[in-house]
């Protein structure tokens, strides 16, 4: 027989090498049709009911259908938007499960389930097919070469630093990059790519992501688009627009030849919302298979979503099948496509339950408990913007997270703010107020002056306000709390003073990212002056102003290429910057391994000296972690006028070795004696080796 039962046990279309299975969880319909499409996707060929439901999968095997085939569902139920179901069958849905997707949506009225324009609004009910606009899914065969010396660099978190790029962001206007290989997967992994992350001393690129997202409509009426990707359709499917064929491939091929130069792979995934909106939003995929297990209804009035995101609804990992698709989304990152980590945008509502945030719940204990999730990163950006959704540092021990809290620090002290350095000492040290407890490590803390969302580095010394006018918002959008220092000129400008201070700034900022205990991010551009005109929300923006500017490459003063690969040399030089344990003490006779904050006269702080009226300067030796190692000597001066100081007298060391002064392109390498005076100039970092 052509159409036998099938299995329940794998959801989507899994192809065995005759025919293949096709299952789809939905607790609430009554009738679920598989719906086959020519190799254009234009025309419906033919409809075929699924004959079996098992554990509230419905599921059926078909003999002739082989890779390549695109496909779709029409699923029946009631329509009730005031029970939380929203049922239509006119309506052509997106596998959850889908591995590869044809063709891009192509919006009109027809894929809203309810009639646009109805005073009635989502009580309407609407009976056009939007089939012939939809994207359709592909079955695929998931086989891949690797190569018999496909390696994963399995990086040790203390080792890593992470680069957060945009797939097409990164090499659009990278000259180097072959034009074919332009704004795609494969100019990321393009030999001049590899090389310049490879001199930067980068371990691991995070992409942002690349889970199969829509652009939303407002936006393609405005002629922009979803250019960030924070509006996933599909979590299993790459996004096609980074391919010239097969994304799926393409994607693996790349993720090969980065581990071939020893570079890891991880993904920024949305898991929290989809691209459907709120309860005026179009029906595609999960709001049509199962609105009411997908999403978090209102108690009260169902017909509404509990919005944790801003993005019109939230996914409901509470859900048993939800939560699985969750997981096999993570698994098969990992297992098919090798993916060493994850990123997860708004990861306080993955964590949600009836009552909030929850340590316990169950994606967080689904995650724990993982064979497969154990061996790769995660990172959680720890806030979303319900009640309670701020925990930065609440999550388990297995978990970094994004430390927004260094990211405000550092601004401010670096902007001018004083009466900082008790807070600057915390983040330079893996912000163990935050994360030393339960068993967590330095790593917890994932270190961050600029990411993909606000300011560029160059922009965050340029502008004092953001300029988001393209956005097509009035500027109402972004943030207004950036803690920048346009260095007294709003923009662009010709006055080399005020270009100095800016670079100079820049310099330091980097250096205390990269000389900080934790783990350092650092944004794609910002080691080479990228600017996006002042616009700190760029998410709409697929050209110019979102994509990286190269032309600073090579340009002196602006190319800060070198010096960020310096930095990465003292931080391999140096292992306690590395630390994968916390400080607990003082760097005195070897005894403890631990750092000694001292005043600009040599004498260790006390607490009055803690508390010195609009304090600027910060100095401190960290010991090292192994007898006979060197000790690392870091001087903050964020004053605008130079400071003196004494180099520490501690009885191992017979010398300071100058490595660092963010002034002076060559640092002084000659030996300084304990307790000679030196000077810090206006706002400077330096740093010095001991020597034994």
């Amino acid at each position: 027989m052509r159409l036998t039962a099938g299995s329940p046990a794998r959801l989507g279309a899994s192809w065995d090498g005759r025919g293949t299975n096709f299952a789809l969880f939905s607790a609430n319909a009554q009738k679920v049709e598989l719906c086959l499409f020519d190799t254009q996707g234009r025309r419906e060929l033919e409809r075929v009911e699924l004959p079996e439901r098992t554990e509230d999968v419905w599921h059926g095997y078909l003999n002739d259908i082989s890779p390549g085939q695109l496909y779709g569902y029409r699923v029946h139920g009631p329509y009730e938007p005031e029970h939380g179901h929203r049922f239509n069958a006119n309506k052509l849905l997106l596998d959850p499960y889908a591995k590869r997707l044809a063709g891009r949506l192509v919006w009109s009225d027809a894929h809203f389930a309810y009639r646009t324009g109805s005073p009635r609004e989502d009580l309407s009910f609407d009976r056009r097919d939007n089939a012939r606009g939809m994207p359709k899914a592909v079955v695929v065969d998931e086989t891949f070469n690797w190569g018999r010396r496909e390696i994963r660099p399995n990086i040790p978190w203390e080792d890593t630093v992470i680069y957060e790029a945009h797939v097409k962001g990164l090499t659009q206007k990278r000259d180097d990059v072959p034009p074919n290989l332009r704004g795609t997967y494969g100019g990321l992994s393009s030999p001049a790519m590899i090389e310049h992350l490879k001199t930067l001393g980068v371990t691991t690129v995070e992409l942002l992501p690349i889970h199969s997202f829509i652009d939303d409509r407002i936006l393609v009426e405005k002629k922009l688009a979803n250019y960030w990707g924070y509006n996933t359709l599909s979590f299993f499917a790459p996004e096609p627009r980074y391919a010239q064929d097969n994304a799926l491939d393409s994607f693996r091929t790349t993720v090969a030849r980065l581990h071939d130069a020893g570079i890891e792979v991880m993904l920024d995934v949305v898991y929290n919302h989809t691209a459907e909106g709120n309860h005026l939003g179009p029906t595609l995929c999960y709001r049509g298979i199962d609105n009411a297990s997908y999403y978090w209804l209102n108690r009260e009035n169902p017909r509404y979503y509990d919005d944790f995101t801003g993005c019109g609804s939230s996914v409901n990992l509470t859900h048993p099948r939800v939560l699985q698709m969750v997981m096999d989304s993570l698994r098969y990152w990992v297992e098919v496509c090798h993916v060493d980590g994850f990123r997860f945008d708004l990861a306080t509502t993955l964590a949600r339950g009836p009552n909030g945030y929850d340590r316990g719940s169950s994606f967080l204990t689904a995650i724990r408990q993982d064979p497969v999730l154990a061996a790769v990163k995660l990172v959680a950006e720890p806030w979303d913007l319900g009640l309670g959704g701020y925990q930065v540092g609440a999550f388990p021990s297995q978990w970094s997270e994004w430390n927004d809290r260094y990211r405000s620090a550092m601004r401010r002290y670096w902007s001018g703010e004083g009466s900082l350095i008790g807070d600057i000492s915390s983040r330079m040290t893996a912000s163990s107020d935050l994360f030393n407890h339960d068993g967590r490590r330095p790593r917890a803390s994932i270190n961050h002056i600029t990411v993909h969302d606000g300011f560029t580095l160059a922009d965050l010394f340029s502008y004092n306000e953001k300029h988001n006018e393209a956005n097509g918002e009035d500027n109402r959008d972004g943030s207004s709390d950036n803690h920048s220092n346009n260095c007294g000129v709003e923009g662009p400008t010709d006055d080399p003073e005020i270009l100095g201070l800016r670079r100079q700034l820049r310099k330091n900022v980097l250096a205390c990212l990269m000389l900080a205990q934790g783990v350092p991010l650092i944004l794609a551009g910002d080691e080479v002056g990228n600017s996006q005109s002042g616009n700190n929300n760029a998410y709409c923006q697929d050209n110019e102003v979102g994509w990286v500017g190269w032309d600073n490459l090579g340009k002196d003063g602006d190319d800060m290429v070198d010096f960020v690969a310096g930095l990465a040399e003292i931080r391999r030089r140096f292992s306690q910057l590395r630390s994968h344990r916390w400080l607990d003490g003082r760097p005195k006779d070897g005894a403890s391994y631990g750092a000694l904050w001292l005043t600009p006269a040599g004498d260790e702080m006390t607490e009055s000296d803690w508390k010195f009226p609009e304090g600027r300067f910060l100095s401190y030796v960290m010991g090292p972690m192994e007898p006979g190692s060197a000790a690392i000597f870091i001087v903050l001066n964020a004053a605008p006028e130079e400071i003196a100081f004494k180099l520490p007298k501690m009885a191992e060391y017979k010398s300071w070795q100058q490595i660092l002064n963010t002034t002076d392109a060559r640092p002084n390498s000659v030996d300084l004696q304990p307790g000679s005076d030196s000077k810090a100039p206006p706002r400077s970092v330096l740093a010095f080796a001991g020597a034994l």
